[in-house]
């Protein structure tokens, strides 16, 4: 079987691009990456993907007069590599309606809190000064809603009696870097079922979780 090709959309540093760079290196990784796009010329994670072969793309938003014209200019890129699905990974840009439409259910995003609590930006802040015991991040299709597409799947941490924005931050972003490329690959192995919002994997036994809850 042909091996899915994705599109990584970064604004910034790239630390889930390179998690998905590492996972995509093993043989048996059924997805490839098509290219890596950024909004942003000085986005580091352009050189982390070019230093892994993977071809690179500057739309900048600010070359187009409104959200819709910057959305079909970073299709036109996506496209142009015959990508299959599209990968956020730090992509600081809010969609047209237009984007999401375009590429319904092939359009995921990993946001550092346990949807749908704590949408937007400072979500580890907003955590911290709700009180809450528990954090994490959430795999999830992207829809014109801000962070309110149908969830994959989630992994948790604790919230430690010492936690700070930057401590709580960390912990989450690495459970990132295990949880979406795992989200990744069942896509590849089409194990992706969508029933209006809700998602299930398909191949899972019937008490399997789809919340990962690894140690602090």
């Amino acid at each position: 079987m042909a091996k899915l090709k994705i599109g990584i959309l970064i604004s910034g540093r790239g630390s889930n691009l390179a998690a998905l760079i590492d996972a995509a290196k093993a043989p048996d990784y059924p997805a490839r990456i098509g290219c890596v796009v950024s909004n942003k010329a000085d986005a580091p994670g352009l050189a982390i993907a070019a230093a892994a072969g993977v071809p690179t793309a500057v739309v900048s938003h600010r070359d187009h007069p409104d959200r819709e014209t910057f959305d079909r200019a970073v299709t036109a890129e996506l496209e142009r590599h015959g990508v299959e699905l599209v990968v956020l990974a730090g992509f600081m840009r809010i969609f047209s309606p237009w984007f999401p439409a375009r590429w319904a259910n092939r359009l995921i995003n990993i946001h550092p809190s346990l949807l749908p609590s704590f949408k937007g930006l400072h979500v580890q802040r907003q955590a911290l000064e709700a009180g809450v015991r528990v954090s994490g991040c959430t795999a999830h299709l992207v829809t014109p809603d801000l962070d309110s597409g149908p969830i994959i799947a989630q992994a948790a941490v604790p919230v430690l009696a010492g936690d700070t924005e930057e401590t709580l931050s960390a912990r989450i972003l690495r459970q990132e870097h295990r949880l979406y490329p795992l989200v990744v690959r069942w896509f590849a192995e089409r194990r992706i079922a969508i029933d209006g919002d809700r998602v299930a994997v398909t191949g899972l036994a019937c008490d399997a979780t789809l919340l990962f809850s690894p140690e602090p």
